[in-house]
């Protein structure tokens, strides 16, 4: 048997594994991110940054529950003048960068890649989806392919970095949605995003627990919505996929991949098995693919679709 490969070149950008860092999770400062790829990410996203910035919703904003999590952060974010001090010489990183940008409207998304555009990021992650914020990305009623060509289009005209766009799995149109993505110059598709809105009452206060009341699900409950959103767009797109989506072990990153994604992004699972989840990941996907005839992962991606 070769020697197992787990590096991956996602649209130009050469990873030694597969797992990138969700954003939303450690994201917030340089030096957290170099600790998450010294425990053995191949990738990192930043946490969200939109032009101005953002309190976010009050306490308690992230509480779990039986089968995952729910968020309702706000996407609290220093703003980009700001995020482009932190963000320096990213290449003390160790691993590739991607910034992750947010806007209520395509100008806003454009402000805050010309802003970043002095760091040296490896990719954008544009999310147009947010359970939890109004205002932000696609929401209601905006969620078209109209919409999405358009801020996809203007990021684009004010970029040479890949373009990730990142979608919800509440759009039961996600892959007409992911082809006008990929018309207007995205170069991968991430799913997806937290599915939602939920909620979770304390029955003792009578109250919802999170101060935003709803908020976006995660963990357990969403990788199975997610995995055929992956498997669903590998048949519509040429574009790579990043599947994200309550991935914490070796085998749900490889269901993951058989379903289509090139790469994996793991958010939730950072608080399930500890900031080492990247490292423990890979080694299980080495353990599987050395006993089941797998050499690369490219080998694995789409090999559950007929």
């Amino acid at each position: 048997m070769s020697k197992i490969n787990l590096s991956v070149n996602l649209c130009g950008i050469q990873l030694t594994n597969p797992t990138i860092l969700a954003s939303g999770i450690l994201g917030t400062t340089k030096a957290l991110l170099k600790r998450v790829a010294e425990n053995g990410a191949g990738a990192v996203t930043i946490k969200s940054i939109s032009v101005e910035s953002r309190e976010g919703h009050k306490n308690p904003t992230v509480i779990t529950f039986e089968a995952g999590m729910l968020n309702a952060v706000g996407y609290s974010n220093p703003g980009v003048d700001a995020a482009a001090r932190e963000f320096t010489n990213l290449q003390d990183v160790g691993v590739p960068v991607i910034a992750s940008v947010i806007g209520t409207q395509k100008e806003d998304f454009v402000r805050v890649v010309d802003g970043l555009s002095a760091q040296r990021f490896s990719a954008i992650e544009i999310p147009l989806s947010c359970p939890h914020t109004p205002g932000f990305g696609l929401l209601a009623g905006q969620g078209t392919p109209q919409a999405t060509f358009d801020i996809t289009s203007a990021v684009r005209k004010v970029t040479k970095l890949p373009i990730f766009v990142k979608l919800s799995p509440n759009i039961p149109e996600i892959c007409t949605i992911a082809k006008a993505a990929e018309d207007a110059g995205a170069d991968a598709i991430t799913a997806v995003n937290s599915m939602g809105p939920g909620m979770i009452i304390n029955i003792e206060s009578q109250k919802p627990i999170l101060s935003f009341k709803a908020g976006g699900v995660t963990g357990d409950a969403l990788r199975p919505i997610a995995v055929r959103c992956v498997y669903d767009l590998y048949k519509a797109i040429k574009i790579p996929i990043i599947g994200v989506g309550g991935i914490s072990t070796g085998r749900h990153a490889i269901e993951m991949i058989m379903a289509g994604a090139s790469a994996i992004g793991i958010g939730t699972g950072v608080y399930s098995r500890g900031i080492d989840v990247f490292r423990k990941v890979c080694e299980e996907i080495s353990l599987w693919m050395q006993e089941n005839g797998f050499d690369s992962i490219k080998s694995m991606v789409g090999a559950a679709h007929d």
